[in-house]
Formats: structure tokens, C-alpha cells, sequence
């Protein structure tokens, strides 16, 4: 669904991406992580078209993503701090999406009656509290039900209950053959909801693969325990 190959990138002398090779797949989900400064937001926001690679292609179910600006109708994304104009209401935001997207017929309304925003629709954004500006921001995500969701931090800010009600969404819509790419430092989300796992590290990729192969690998029953143990195998051998 997504291939990239050969992706490099420099701001200026610093290089941030490094002949990434990935495919990403339908119906599953790919946890995006590595320490920070790793290239995850690079790599993400050239998927995204908002940054321009040096050299190499990503293509979106098999097309370029360059001069494509189409592409991007088939995804859903939710940025880790949702930037909204502050005197608009809930309401307002929504409408206005939508009115944007007025040729869309399949829409997604779940999770505004799920996190009861329909209810808040009069609260203006500046008011709101950053779980409820998640909420905004996670259901917009889904509103147009984009076969590609790319999830920046989901979970963070949001309420115990909001945080069940969006995991158990994602469940449901990877079961429809969707592809979801998910960026969080809380590890045990991360464990619950992907399939797979992407490790960046200093602007390589040094794993892409299943969950359970990298425990496997690593002997490591948890997600997190299994991460720090390749980063703590890729340090020791950077000194050695």
C-alpha cells in the first residue's frame, strides 16, 4: 500500500534519512519509534508530502506521491498537538472540514459520539483542555474513512476511558483491511495495537518486521523491554 525506496534527506549538513527501504501493508498496523532525533517525523511528513526527500520514491498504492497531491485524500492523519483556529467551536471545526471535503460520501462519525463531542460542539477551542483537543483532532483523523491512518502520539493526553474508545477503534478498522502507521513513546500501547515494527535510529532503518519476530529476536516478552534491548545492542556497538 505504501513503498518507499532509497529515501534520503539533509537539513543542510545533517542527515536525516538514509536510504530507507519500507513497505507498509494493508490490514496491518507499524509502530514507528527510535530515539529522538531518529528521523520518525522526517519519515512521516514526507509520507505526508510535507517534506521534499533529496533522492528516492514513496509511492501510495502504487503511485507516486510526486505532482499527486490526490494521494493524500486516502489518509487520515493525527498530529501529536492538533493546531486549530482558537475562537472556532468544536462544532465549527468539524463543519468546516467537512465542508472542505463536500464530495466525500463515506463518512465516519464514530468516535464524535463516542467522545461525546457532539455534545461539546459549542465549547471554543481555546477553552479546551488537551485530551479534549485530541479527541478534535483523532476523530477528524477518521472522518473520511481513509484506508491509510498515520497516528502521531494517539493516546497521549486522552482520559483512560477516551484512550480505550480510540484503541478499540483502531482494532476495528485494521479488521477492515486498513493500514495504520503509529508513533507513541508508551510502549504498551504500542504492543497493543501493531502487528509490526519500524526502528529508526540516527536516519537508518534498522528494523522492519513483524512484532513477534523482534521478541523472538531479543527474547524479550514486552515490546518495550524488546526496543531497549536493540538500543542498547546498537550503542554498545557504536563504541566498540
Amino acid at each position: 500500500m505504501i513503498t518507499i525506496s532509497d529515501l534520503n534527506k539533509h537539513f543542510g549538513r545533517l542527515e536525516v534519512l538514509h536510504s530507507i527501504h519500507a513497505r507498509f501493508e494493508a490490514g496491518q498496523s507499524y509502530a514507528v519509534v527510535g530515539p529522538n532525533g531518529s528521523g520518525k517525523t522526517t519519515l512521516i511528513k514526507s509520507i505526508l508530502g510535507m517534506v521534499v526527500p533529496d533522492r528516492g520514491t514513496i509511492e501510495v498504492e502504487g503511485k507516486s506521491i510526486i505532482n499527486n497531491s490526490a494521494y493524500r485524500k486516502r489518509i487520515g492523519y493525527m498530529p501529536q498537538i492538533g493546531r486549530y483556529p482558537e475562537q472556532m467551536k468544536i462544532g465549527q471545526i468539524i463543519s468546516m472540514i467537512r465542508d472542505l471535503r463536500s464530495d466525500e460520501t463515506q463518512i465516519d462519525e464514530d468516535l464524535i459520539r463516542e467522545f461525546k463531542l457532539d455534545q461539546l460542539k459549542d465549547k471554543r477551542m481555546h477553552t479546551l483542555s488537551g485530551g479534549t483537543r485530541q479527541k478534535v483532532s483523532a476523530s477528524l483523523a477518521f472522518l473520511f474513512n481513509p484506508p491509510i491512518l498515520i497516528l502521531d502520539e494517539p493516546t497521549a493526553g486522552l482520559d483512560p476511558v477516551a484512550v480505550e474508545i480510540l484503541k478499540e477503534k483502531i482494532h476495528s478498522e485494521k479488521s477492515k483491511n486498513k493500514l495504520f502507521l503509529i508513533t507513541s513513546h508508551i510502549m504498551s500501547d504500542l504492543d497493543e495495537l501493531s502487528s509490526h515494527l519500524v526502528y529508526l535510529e540516527d536516519g537508518k532503518m534498522l528494523f522492519n518486521d513483524a512484532i513477534d519476530t523482534l521478541k523472538k529476536e531479543t527474547g524479550e516478552i514486552k515490546l518495550g523491554k524488546a526496543v531497549a534491548t536493540i538500543m542498547k545492542r546498537n550503542l554498545k556497538a557504536t563504541y566498540e
